[in-house]
């Protein structure tokens, strides 16, 4: 099947150039579920490129029957980042105009509904879908106004415009999955919400992260976060609700890097994820494989207490021990001593997960991050 293609501008600039984003859509033959799918959020973070490159591929060649409902896929969401460049490196992690993070600017509707009690009372013995419809309705009219003020004659900076231009585009979906790939050198891993920790078992990943705190200003926090408090209040109603909705942020490798394993883990979990929600229609069952998800809490990250060079003597997505040396610092100095060696050791038990690109630190950088056990 041919996706429907579209594209939608987001930035003119001064030249009278566009910045603009492409969207792949797959339109099963029945309506059903919508799944939407970006990468490329951070400039440096590409590998959800080639995953994407390849699920269209893989969708291209099924039959309207094999898709139920909708998948919508949008490769290099975030032109300005992924073209931002210092000497060979990109830098495109924060807007420069402003140097806040690409991933910490969505609109979050939790943050603007002061009336969730009352809303949740009136349906607390309305149907799950009757109850979905209503509070979809009130998210889309709340962010109707954000268009209302990007039209207004002072109109918004463009953080603002870009966040109005991604999000509706999933606003209704039922599933999102935003693909990024560490800033440094990392394994593989996912971000899951507490109650959602099944369904993660199925991208087939053996790490991820639960989140157990959230501001909602990342894209799939924003997404997730006005659901989540909705079936909290349900519940204190009386009401238990889990609404079919999910949002995943997928880490796969490296930035600046296009790992082919992480493609294939990226394109095998999203494919049998799509299938476990039934809107792949294979005729195959989907897979599980156990995942280990270790609390946001529980991530220790060790900055540099000096400046100097790094030699590691543990390895990326190794298991360390409380007391086990992790790296080195070979240390210079200006006060005519010899140079000076400042080994660095855990502080607990877990895994080696992602690290630093950089071996050469100033005192108080990031150099490694551990999933303590």
């Amino acid at each position: 099947m041919i996706p429907e293609i579209s594209t939608r501008e987001l930035l003119k600039l001064a030249s009278g150039d566009y910045f603009s984003i492409q969207i792949y859509k797959f339109s099963g033959k029945f309506p059903g579920k919508k799944a939407y799918i970006q990468a490329n959020l951070h400039g440096a973070e590409i590998v959800g490129n080639a995953v994407i490159y390849q699920l269209i591929q893989d969708f291209s060649a099924l039959d309207p029957n094999q898709i139920n409902g909708e998948i919508w896929l949008v490769p290099v969401c975030n032109p300005m980042s992924t073209n931002q460049r210092t000497h060979f490196f990109s830098t495109g992690r924060f807007n420069p105009h402003d140097g806040k993070d690409w991933n910490r600017i969505y609109w979050d509707y939790e943050k603007e509904c002061n009336d969730l009690k009352s809303f949740a009372q009136t349906q607390i013995k309305l149907k799950t879908e009757k109850i979905r419809d209503n509070y979809l309705g009130k998210i889309q009219g709340a962010f109707a106004q954000q268009l209302t003020a990007i039209e207004k004659p002072s109109s918004v900076p463009y953080n603002y415009q870009y966040r109005y231009q991604l999000q509706s585009l999933c606003l209704d979906a039922n599933y999102v999955i935003d693909i990024h790939s560490s800033s440094v050198k990392s394994i593989d891993y996912l971000y899951c919400f507490q109650s959602r920790e099944e369904s993660a078992k199925y991208f087939l990943l053996p790490y991820g992260i639960l989140m157990n705190k959230y501001d909602g200003d990342a894209f799939d926090e924003a997404f997730m976060k006005p659901w989540l408090a909705l079936e909290k209040q349900l519940a204190k109603l009386g009401r238990k609700i889990k609404f079919d909705l999910e949002s995943w942020t997928l880490e796969l490798g490296s930035g600046m890097e296009m790992n082919p394993e992480s493609v294939i883990k990226g394109v095998r979990g999203i494919k049998n994820y799509l299938l476990h929600q039934g809107i792949l229609n294979l005729n195959l069952e989907p897979s599980t494989t156990d995942i280990v998800l270790t609390e946001k809490s529980q991530i220790k990250n060790y900055y540099a207490p000096t400046g100097g060079m790094i030699k590691l003597t543990a390895t990326l997505g190794s298991k360390v021990k409380l007391g086990e040396k992790l790296y080195e610092i070979l240390s210079f100095n200006k006060t005519g001593e010899l140079p000076s060696v400042i080994e660095v050791y855990a502080e607990a038990n877990g895994l080696l997960f992602d690290l630093s690109s950089n071996q050469a630190v100033n005192q108080g950088e990031y150099v490694l991050g551990i999933m303590n056990d």
